[in-house]
């Protein structure tokens, strides 16, 4: 039974649209890391595609904050203009659901899922030597994480920690600890502006991540719509 695992939509309708239409036929069951809000200018469309589609979700930083759960004080301009609009554009409905997104990690048919860190929710793991310092708190073998907006992740060994490579499948094997991460789907920062996400098939303990291509011009002209900072829509034109 294949997994869709995506994380870090940030209401970026275009792109979770061409993932979705990518993915077709791919998958049964679909998983997300969090960060539905935030950035993007499509915050109802992905919180509601969520609660009808998901069947597993952790919340992201960006969830809180758009839910009015956390102070955005130390939050940069952009992410908490973002926030505050978010906040304002999102449904009642819509809000209350970011409100009650569980905190990861989230055990889910054998596997983690989790935003940040497993022992952090909202710390970032973009090392090896990040992962090297909490590796022996890690007790279970595979955990999906996002919040970096970096395809890939990381192989825990004995003898030490190295990053995945997302430009081929991961075959998982019994005596390594994997933290995966899909990439974001609605703004990769991975210097690839293509959505990003991967199918997991527990049956084959395959990862397979996968990129498409999709209409960053019309997600970028939302935002300047919207009003959002204009950085928020350059940054998808670069995947930066």
């Amino acid at each position: 039974m294949p997994f869709l695992i995506v994380s870090d939509i940030h209401g970026n309708r275009e792109a979770l649209e061409a993932v979705l239409a990518d993915a077709r036929g791919l998958y049964d069951r679909v998983v997300c890391l969090g960060d539905l809000a935030g950035y993007g200018a499509d915050p109802n469309f992905a919180v509601e595609w969520a609660r009808s589609n998901v069947s597993a979700i952790v919340r992201g930083n960006h969830d809180k904050v758009c839910a009015g759960l956390e102070s955005l004080y130390s939050y940069r301009p952009a992410a908490r203009a973002s926030a505050e609009w978010s906040f304002n554009a999102l449904s009642a409905e819509n809000r209350a659901y970011l409100e009650r997104l569980p905190r990861g990690p989230l055990p889910y048919e054998g596997f983690d899922l989790v935003h940040g860190s497993p022992l952090d929710e909202d710390e970032y793991l973009m090392s090896a030597a990040d992962v090297t310092a909490i590796r022996h708190d890690l007790d279970t073998p595979l955990s999906f994480f996002g919040h970096t907006h970096i395809q890939g992740g990381f192989l825990i060994a004995r003898n030490g920690v190295k990053a995945i490579d997302p430009h081929r499948a991961l075959e998982l094997e019994n005596e390594y600890t994997y933290l995966v991460n899909p990439g974001s789907v609605g703004q990769p920062r991975d210097g690839d502006p293509h959505a990003a996400y991967a199918i997991y098939s527990p049956q084959d303990r395959v990862v397979e991540f996968r990129r498409v291509a999709y209409d960053v011009a019309a997600a970028a002209e939302k935002i300047h719509a919207a009003g959002l900072p204009g950085s928020l829509a350059s940054r998808l034109l670069t995947g930066v």
